[in-house]
């Protein structure tokens, strides 16, 4: 049975047990090709949030349908604004909620994964494609570039050359060069993408969510601070993990020879 928010959202579609500790978060403009509208990603913002906090939810799923991903913000939403306005809306702050989110995340592209819905995309830990995917940067093509974090993880992902490559021409690239640059994780029949996010979420999801949150907090830290800065957190969190009963658990299934049951405690 879907288990949904505490709210009724119009353009995402959230289900909060697709699988035991495992939600999803669907993309539903699809006439629009889920474009990100404001109103889109305000919903995107407060499912993530809530979805955060709740102990039943170990990993989260992003995906849109077959055909789009997303491809793109809503032109249609800007095209007549100033700076000031844009400066007013600050339509980016809703992204920050998507970096700040503690719980695995990842991202199920099929189709187009264009501007904001590659930078959607790279805002995710884990990304998983189907073969029909096409990722890019095209905002080039109408005069203005990309703002919601593509030039800077785009370079991180892929490196210089391909990144100027995408945000200076507007190519899309294929999952196969996607993956071959380092950008995505796996590639799937347009078919089995979907299900096999979920497979690897529950993989994910039977894990310690303790020294999941942990970890993952010290990969994403390695992108902004210097090594030794990068190592002392990275120190301090495996110690962290010693205050868990989930690390007690853990060794002691490895010792007994057992699967270990983690609590997120």
């Amino acid at each position: 049975m879907r288990q949904k928010l505490n709210y009724m959202p119009e353009f995402i579609i959230v289900n909060k047990q697709v699988e035991k500790y495992i939600a999803l978060i669907q993309l539903n403009r699809p006439k629009e090709l889920n474009a990100l509208n404001l109103q889109l990603m305000n919903e995107m913002r407060d499912a993530l949030k809530e979805l955060d906090a709740d102990d039943n939810v170990r990993v989260i799923i992003i995906t849109g349908n077959e055909k789009a991903f997303a491809a793109g913000a809503d032109i249609k939403q800007m095209s007549d604004k100033s700076a000031i306005d844009m400066l007013n809306i600050d339509q980016f702050s809703t992204w920050d909620q998507i970096k700040k989110t503690k719980k695995p995340l990842i991202a199920a592209v099929s189709g187009f994964a264009l501007g904001g819905g590659c930078e959607l995309m790279m805002h995710c830990d884990l990304i998983v494609a189907s073969e029909t995917a096409r990722i890019g940067q095209p905002e080039i093509k109408i005069g203005v570039m990309p703002g919601a974090g593509g030039t800077q993880r785009l370079s991180r992902s892929v490196g210089k050359a391909l990144a100027m490559e995408m945000v200076l021409t507007g190519r899309f690239i294929t999952a196969e060069e996607a993956l071959k640059a380092g950008l995505i994780n796996r590639i799937y029949p347009v078919e089995l993408y979907l299900k096999m996010s979920i497979e690897w979420a529950k993989e994910i999801a039977e894990l310690s969510p303790v020294a999941i949150k942990l970890a993952k907090e010290a990969v994403l830290q390695s992108f902004n601070t210097p090594l030794d800065e990068g190592l002392l957190l990275e120190r301090k969190n495996f110690y962290l993990c010693f205050a868990a009963e989930d690390q007690k658990e853990g060794m002691a299934a490895f010792v007994e020879k057992r699967k270990a049951e983690f609590k997120g405690k």
